[in-house]
């Protein structure tokens, strides 16, 4: 197991810049962001210009890791694939090819993604339509040895009720997902929130769990005694606020690490645990996200075998 980052937290830094600062502070990989470019949520960014990969971008990205000592574990291109608006949809679908080619051209294995959803529709109408459209992307990176990881996120903010946006939240989605060839990039902190123990999610879906993300979650039930389970109705200008739980780097929140970790150990999983930094309380700006990354890493690094 080794111990990585998701890139998409320092949007505004050069991926060279975080090369560099993840080998000083202890990290052994990175999950590349590769969005088309920053835009409307916080997690989005543009790490490698994968649209416009070329042999001298392979040769470059190649020689940065090699100098760092790094693994790329991974790409993030966390978008829904269900979009209602067809044209976003092929947008995004374009994009992802983009990310499996250059995964392909660099030897990346894994290319993360969202199931999503057309929130417009029932459940069982997207999973209908998932059937129909999804299996030709996981073919498509299958012919050039990428896997397509799904984050068990929720995307609550992708719906107008705060519903589920990303169909890929709960074992029972998981197995309907992996019969179209999709794997895991398994987050304890989302099937927490859910109700759902997420140490008894991985002996039965390990075959499935090739990378996971380390992002712990803070629960107030207190503030649930208000709004229910699914949160907030008035959410003002941020629809992913439920008002009684919020994300936090690993060791802060309600995650047994050193249960999860063992867990991933005894049932054979060999991939990279990469922490993924969408804690309110470190962050807004550099040295904080910064700061936050090391509590990650001091909270895991001795969980890890080195």
């Amino acid at each position: 197991m080794r111990l990585g980052m998701l890139t998409a937290c320092l949007p505004q830094w050069s991926l060279e810049r975080i090369a560099g600062w993840a080998t000083d502070n202890g990290y052994e990989a990175l999950e590349v962001a590769v969005w088309p470019g920053t835009g409307g949520r916080d997690f989005e960014a543009a790490h490698l210009p994968v649209a416009d990969f070329g042999p001298q971008q392979v040769d470059e990205t190649k020689a940065l890791f090699e100098r760092h000592g790094l693994e790329l574990s991974a790409f993030a291109y966390y978008e829904n694939n269900l979009h209602p608006d067809l044209r976003r949809r092929e947008e995004i679908r374009t994009h992802l090819k983009h990310a499996i080619d250059a995964a392909q051209a660099l030897g990346v294995p894994h290319v993360g993604t969202f199931i999503g959803r057309d929130w417009t529709r029932s459940v069982a109408d997207n999973l209908a339509e998932g059937q129909r459209v999804l299996p030709e992307l996981v073919d498509y990176a299958g012919e050039r040895g990428v896997k397509l990881i799904v984050e068990n996120c929720v995307m609550e903010g992708w719906h107008p009720d705060g519903y589920p946006g990303n169909l890929a939240y709960s074992p029972e989605l998981w197995e309907w997902m992996f019969s179209l060839g999709f794997y895991l990039n398994w987050d304890p902190s989302h099937l927490t929130w859910i109700g759902i123990d997420p140490v008894e999610t991985i002996a039965p879906h390990i075959d499935r769990i090739v990378h996971a993300q380390a992002k712990d979650v803070e629960l107030d039930p207190v503030a649930r005694n208000r709004y229910g389970f699914f949160g907030k109705v008035d959410k003002g200008d941020n629809p992913f606020d439920m008002g009684w739980w919020r994300y936090r780097v690993p060791g802060l929140g309600q995650v047994d690490w050193p249960k999860v970790v063992d867990r991933l150990y005894e049932h054979g999983f060999t991939g990279t645990l990469s922490v993924e930094h969408e804690d309110p309380v470190w962050g807004g700006d550099d040295e904080r996200i910064t700061q936050g990354l090391r509590i990650a890493q001091r909270t895991l690094r001795p969980l890890i075998v080195g």
